[in-house]
Order: C-alpha cells, then sequence, then structure tokens
C-alpha cells in the first residue's frame, strides 16, 4: 500500500459511514446526503445520530436526517467549510439545533500514517508484539485508552514496552471496520516524556499493515499531548467529523462522564 491507498481505503469507509459517495469527498462544493448508517459502517457509531458531518479538507459532506436537513443545509452554506468545525460559528448551530431537541455531540480529528515517513523508533525499553490472548488481564484503568473492556472482541493487536518485566506503555488497536483499525494509546505517568508513545505507536502502525490493515488514530483537538504523539509517530492530520446527536443522549454522556 501507499499513501494514495491508504486514503482512499479511509474514503471508502466514511463513505460506508455516511451512505454517501465516494467522490461526494472530492467535490468543490458541500454535499448533503439522507442519513445512513451503512451495513459495514465503522462498529462504534451508535444510533440515534442526528448528522455526521465529514470533511478530507475540500468541502463538508454530510449525512443528515430529513428534520435537520434544513438547518445543516443553511449552516454549511453560510460559513466557509472548515469554519464549520469550530467556535463560534458553532454556537450559531447549537443554538438552531436545540429547537429541535438537537446538539453537537462529538468533534475529532482523524490521522493516517505518512508511509513515507513511518518508521520504527528508538525506546529505551523491550517492546512486544502482543495478540488478543494477551489482553486477558490488562482490562484495567490505566490501559483504557489502548484496549477497551467492553469492546475486548474487538482488541486484535497491540505492542507493549516492559521495564524489567512490568508493563509501562501499551499501544492497541480494535477493528473498528473491515479494512481499518483504531490505534490507542497508554503509559503510565511516571514513565512519560521518554519516547516510550511514538515508539509504540509507530510500531503498532507496522504491524497492522502487515496485516494488510490501514492504521487510522484519532484525537480530540486539545489533547495536545496525544497530538504531539500523532506526529511524532508520522501520523498526520486525514480527516475531520462532527456529530449532532439528541440533546437527551447528550446529557446522558454527561451524566455518565461525572
Amino acid at each position: 500500500m501507499n499513501n494514495q491507498d491508504l486514503i482512499r481505503i479511509a474514503m471508502e469507509q466514511s463513505a460506508e459511514d455516511l451512505g454517501c459517495k465516494v467522490e461526494d469527498f472530492l467535490s468543490d462544493k458541500n454535499v448533503i446526503v439522507p442519513f445512513k448508517l451503512g451495513e459495514h459502517a465503522k462498529n462504534y457509531y451508535k444510533l440515534p445520530i442526528g448528522c455526521n458531518c465529514i470533511s478530507y479538507g475540500n468541502n463538508i459532506v454530510a449525512s443528515v436526517n430529513e428534520e435537520l436537513r434544513d438547518i445543516i443545509d443553511t449552516y454549511i452554506n453560510k460559513f466557509h467549510f472548515y469554519h464549520c468545525f469550530e467556535n463560534p460559528n458553532m454556537y450559531w448551530l447549537n443554538n438552531e439545533l436545540a429547537a429541535k431537541g438537537y446538539g453537537v455531540c462529538f468533534m475529532a480529528e482523524y490521522y493516517l500514517p505518512d508511509l513515507r515517513l513511518l518508521k520504527e523508533l528508538p525506546c529505551d525499553y523491550e517492546l512486544k508484539v502482543l495478540t488478543q490472548k494477551d489482553f486477558e488481564n490488562l482490562y484495567l484503568p490505566e490501559w483504557s485508552n489502548a484496549i477497551c473492556k467492553d469492546r475486548k472482541e474487538l482488541d486484535v493487536l497491540g505492542v507493549g514496552a516492559y521495564d524489567n518485566g512490568k508493563l509501562v506503555g501499551l499501544s492497541g488497536c480494535s477493528s473498528d471496520a473491515d479494512k481499518m483499525w483504531q490505534i490507542g494509546i497508554d503509559v503510565l505517568p511516571e514513565y512519560r516524556r521518554k519516547g516510550i508513545a511514538s515508539a509504540l505507536t509507530s510500531r503498532l502502525a507496522l504491524e497492522i499493515l502487515k496485516c494488510d490493515k490501514v492504521p487510522f488514530y484519532c484525537t480530540a483537538w486539545s489533547n495536545i499531548r496525544s497530538v504531539r504523539n500523532a506526529f511524532k509517530s508520522a501520523f498526520i492530520p486525514t480527516w475531520v467529523e462532527m456529530t449532532i446527536k439528541p440533546i437527551a443522549v447528550i446529557d446522558e454522556i454527561n451524566a455518565e462522564s461525572k
């Protein structure tokens, strides 16, 4: 695979996630399609969803239910497309959505590796490739970004960093789509800023590619530590998403986070 292959596969997956066409992401005009999760959409999308907006840097493709279509159409054509993913413009959107009982729920930036730059990075600690059976006793709070207890059947591959037999860092990937595996990373606080995260991330990306899958990485804009790790590991920003859900669902998520 080359970089163009990775982007093509990512766009094909996003088209499945939105119910649109790959070429919609390449248009210089915004595109609105009826909301429809494809049969092979990424498995972490959970209904109800009022709208999901994705941009690969050319436009916005919005998959939207009919109730919100007019609001989203007005919004994505009222502001320049990349400003639609930031404040203060989102305040306008949220105000309009509130009357329908919806709000902006999730915002994220997604990364793909630059295969021209991706390589194994040095690490002062022993690295071991882990498979699903090795995760069984690792579903602990300190490794909750790398692997997920609630979806453990999707945790397929990982790399651990060990200090004299002690696990001090873990990267894991979940099979979130047929062709794309998402990387998560955790390092114990006392072992951070030692290059462990980037060594684990880059090594796992290479292992995923050996499986003929596309590694991808996701972070919030404000998670500077994670963004820095992405860049150090040769991952570059590729697409952004904004998901709109009912306010009742957003309130539930906030309540669970307390």
